[in-house]
């Protein structure tokens, strides 16, 4: 600043001495305010070319000045240099954070103070519908006309979640959203959407299962309660005392094999998957299941009546075949659907088993009865806990309801399928697929 007031001041020292030696007093006078206009008009045009750069923006190019005009330029070209690197730097990190916000499994709105969408990630545009270009600055009132939501909005209470119908939800395959909002900044609002389906699902699956184990147990423990009493009060023969008393060991039966189900599936749910590190030959546990089988054949079937006539595949079909996995495991899963196959199957009737190979490498083994068969829509929930198709017949057999249900998870463990097939008056058929690296040829002892 000094520099350019000492440069001022000598060419207004030399206008007035030029203008002294031309025309006296009032030519210095002349001279210096000449100088000054001069100054003034320079000055002037270094800062329209400065203003000029300014406006053409920032990727110009900077002029070329003189003296402090130079140096200004040179500091402002700094100073957007780095407000330039600052607004990269803050669009970075709002990349960032909208690339994080997008990545989320819940749903995010960004509403404006008068409920207004500033901006929604995809997850938020797949639960309710809302189109990212068309429907910004839309209030999310008009957008959202569940009756349950707009209530919500309108009580001004987002303390809690409300519940919302997907936007796919329908009656066989049911979705729910849970909204909340979170106020902020200046009457500004988050409003965050996620997917509880499963939690619901999963909520009512407890339940259902508290009340389903509730009841099994309850029905035995009341037989057993009013046998107990009867033995108590009132005076009894010995052959009607005895057979109280083999109807208390039944209920018991019933409830000690509901425990032991119960921590079969929970062991299965629980532990790791079996690998292959252990090999078990298909023919011993095929004959083993056998043996049950038949021995349970005969327990349940009524005193003279006609035996279930059994089809088993030969020693031979099986050759040196092993499975890998859980032999004990593997076993259940088998010794249920003979089970099952028993118990549903009329005295007299077919049970069949048979070992099929699969074009891909793996195997199935079937298991056939000619029971009366299942219904179409029952198929799909056989494999559901305690769901049963006759409940009456079930329990009077002896049944859990959670047979196939074990039967599932076995299978799954070792990446095996069960396949389930059935006609009404005909009979049913359930089939265990494994797959190829499951199966082998027995390596040479």
């Amino acid at each position: 600043m000094l520099a350019r007031l000492l440069l001022f001041a000598g060419l207004q020292l030399a206008g007035g001495a030029l203008g002294w030696w031309q025309a006296g007093v009032w030519g210095a006078v002349a001279g210096a305010c000449v100088a000054a206009w001069l100054w003034f008009a320079w000055d002037a045009w270094c800062a329209t070319r400065l203003l000029a750069w300014l406006r053409r923006g920032e990727q110009a190019a900077p002029p070329r000045l003189p003296g402090a005009w130079s140096a200004l330029a040179d500091r402002v070209r700094r100073l957007l240099r780095q407000r330039e690197k600052a607004v990269q730097a803050s669009e970075a990190r709002l990349q960032a954070v909208l690339a994080a916000i997008q990545a989320s499994p819940n749903g995010v709105l960004l509403l404006d103070d008068q409920d207004r969408i500033e901006w929604c990630n995809q997850q938020a545009a797949e639960h309710f519908g809302v189109d990212v270009q068309r429907d910004l600055m839309q209030s999310v009132g008009n957008l959202l006309r569940e009756p349950a939501f707009s209530a919500y909005l309108a009580a001004g209470d987002f303390t809690h979640d409300v519940l919302l119908p997907g936007r796919e939800s329908t009656p066989a395959h049911p979705v729910q959203l849970a909204v909340r909002l979170y106020p902020y900044g200046d009457g500004r609002r988050l409003m965050l959407s996620r997917d509880v389906t499963q939690l619901q699902q999963a909520e009512a699956m407890r339940r259902d299962f508290v009340a389903n184990v509730s009841h099994e147990i309850r029905t035995p423990l009341t037989v057993l309660t009013g046998f107990v009493e009867t033995m108590q009060t009132l005076p009894l023969a010995e052959a009607e005392r005895a057979r109280y008393l083999g109807l208390m060991a039944q209920q018991a039966q019933r409830m000690r094999d509901l425990v032991q189900d119960l921590l079969t599936l929970s062991r299965l749910e629980g532990g790791p998957a079996p690998g292959l590190q252990e090999w078990t030959p298909v023919r011993e546990l095929l004959q083993r299941c056998e043996q049950e089988a038949r021995e349970f054949s005969q327990r349940v079937l009524p005193p003279g009546s006609a035996p279930h006539q059994w089809h088993f595949p030969a020693a031979v079909e099986f050759g040196a075949m092993e499975i890998a996995g859980n032999a004990a495991e593997l076993h259940s899963a088998l010794s249920n659907l003979l089970s099952n196959a028993v118990r549903y199957t009329p005295a007299g009737g077919t049970i069949a088993v048979a070992w099929q190979p699969q074009p891909d490498g793996g195997a199935s083994v079937c298991v056939r009865d000619s029971g009366p068969g299942i219904a179409p829509e029952h198929l799909p929930r056989l494999t559901e806990r305690f769901y049963r198709v006759d409940r009456g017949r079930s329990r009077e057999s002896g049944g859990t309801g959670l047979g196939l249900a074990i039967v599932k998870h076995v299978l799954q463990r070792h990446g095996a399928q069960l396949r389930i097939a059935s006609v009404v008056g005909q009979g049913s058929e359930f089939c265990a697929v494994f797959p190829a690296q499951r199966l082998r040829q027995a390596p040479p002892r």
